[in-house]
């Protein structure tokens, strides 16, 4: 990050300096893991549901950080401090402060589903062109995505941020500090309808991206949505549709499948066409890879600078993640997140291997009231398919399962109640040469199963 002084955080957060004599000192790096503050850091002391950062205050202090942004001092605690209302408002108007002082692009990319995705395969084919950088991990919502800004180099050119939210008003706190130059919006599912009720509850969410947008921000949005499809204009700015149906202005006119290998792809923009070659699965890829396309044409990337990006771009751990077993089997790792939606399309690129296919799910949460229904739905999508064997694991995921037996009695269909439960036995249900498909949501810990799968 491009360095700054104690003096910088009082102005942006609007603090008050305590225990400061020489508000110059400078800060080159901003954490709230007190384990990562190192010389020169500005600790940021947040109180979580079992942690309280201001307990580590004095320890941040003898680690060499510069400065500590608080809520309150606590005794004994005699090293500069800026105190603030609250401290995470605070980390959000010094990312606010310090993006508005650098000259970089924002490509800012939210959806229900694919986010990640699209933030990899967009920056990958960027950084053929720009010095870019990218949310790392899932530093996406109203912490994860401040911090993020704050670890933005002073020579880069483009950063891809990703922009997560549950709620409303939670994607205008986002939208605020990255001020996107480019908006992109991969579809409206049906996730957190726990607080957004209902699709249109979460395209009003998500459409607060464009609230801080630039003056002169172009805006991408997936045309094959329905709910996507209703955004004219958004102040004076026209978006660009990409898709698979007719009408989009960015458009796949040929496509050639390399099974779990990824796919060959033609697609059409602005008069130009451009042969590509993907590596990352599943047909939302080919989305991703539109929609890349369009966004680097639009920066200026040549054509060859196009193609080598979208060849280069992988997922991470969690997310359509590869993962060649020994040379015989495959394993997809895509346990990081699940709705609907990204069901049935595991389940559309799982058919496309070769070999027996299983595919490993566990429970979808944050579905709201009809979450028995949209797990049941997943299950008769799954019976009809044609992959060859079916693991449903969770108590939602009961709900998926008889529905799959009930649609489809010749296909062979497990149940577990627990991730343990299937763990035990594991062996017995999977062999060698399977293609496996694993995907929950996050919090079945899915994570160690792909790895007791990895160890067979």
């Amino acid at each position: 990050m491009k360095a700054f002084n104690i003096g910088d955080v009082i102005i942006a957060t609007d603090g008050v300096g305590k225990n400061i004599t020489d508000a110059s000192m400078l800060i080159e790096s901003v954490t709230m893991d007190s384990r990562q503050v190192k010389e020169g850091s500005l600790f940021v002391a947040i109180k979580g549901e079992r942690v309280d950062g201001h307990d580590f205050i004095n320890d941040c202090f003898s680690k060499g950080a510069t400065a500590v942004l608080c809520d309150h001092i606590p005794e004994g605690v005699t090293g500069p401090c800026i105190e603030v209302e609250n401290t995470v408002k605070g980390l959000q108007d010094l990312a606010k402060w310090y993006r508005e002082s650098l000259n970089v692009k924002v490509v800012g990319i939210t959806g229900s589903v694919g986010k990640t995705s699209t933030k990899e395969m967009v920056s990958a084919v960027l950084s053929e062109g720009f010095k870019t950088q990218k949310t790392i991990g899932n530093y996406n919502n109203e912490i994860g995505l401040p911090l993020t800004v704050l670890s933005i180099e002073e020579d880069t050119q483009v950063e891809v941020l990703e922009m997560g939210i549950s709620d409303f008003g939670e994607m205008r706190v986002l939208s605020r500090i990255a001020q996107p130059n480019v908006c992109v919006i991969t579809n409206i599912g049906e996730c957190h309808l726990e607080f957004l009720h209902d699709r249109d509850g979460v395209l009003k969410a998500k459409s607060e991206i464009f609230e801080f947008m630039s003056e002169d921000a172009k805006i991408y949005l997936n045309g094959d949505d329905d709910k996507l499809r209703t955004v004219k204009k958004v102040k004076g700015i026209t978006p660009y549709f990409y898709g698979f149906n007719k009408g989009n202005d960015v458009t796949l006119t040929d496509s050639e499948s390399l099974g779990l290998k990824g796919s060959k792809l033609k697609m059409h923009y602005k008069g130009e066409d451009l042969e590509a070659t993907i590596h990352m699965l599943g047909k939302h890829m080919q989305a991703n890879a539109l929609v890349s396309f369009a966004i680097a044409k639009d920066m200026g990337l040549t054509d060859d600078e196009i193609k080598e990006g979208l060849a280069k771009a992988k997922t991470i751990d969690g997310r359509c993640n590869l993962i060649d077993y020994k040379g015989i089997g495959t394993i997809i790792d895509d346990c990081y997140n699940a709705s609907p939606t990204s069901m049935k399309a595991a389940l559309d690129t799982l058919v496309l291997a070769e070999g027996r296919k299983v595919a490993i799910m566990g429970d979808m949460f944050e579905l709201g009231e009809n979450s028995d229904s949209m797990h049941a739905e997943v299950g008769t999508y799954a019976a009809n398919v044609g992959i060859d064997k079916l693991i449903c694991v969770g108590e939602n995921c009961k709900h998926m399962y008889d529905a799959a037996k009930k649609e489809n009695k010749n296909l062979e269909i497990s149940y577990f109640k627990s991730l343990e439960d299937l763990l035990s036995v594991l062996k017995t249900e999977v062999s060698d040469t399977d293609n496996i498909w694993v995907k929950s949501s996050h919090g079945m810990g899915f994570a160690k199963l792909v790895e007791a799968l990895k160890s067979r």
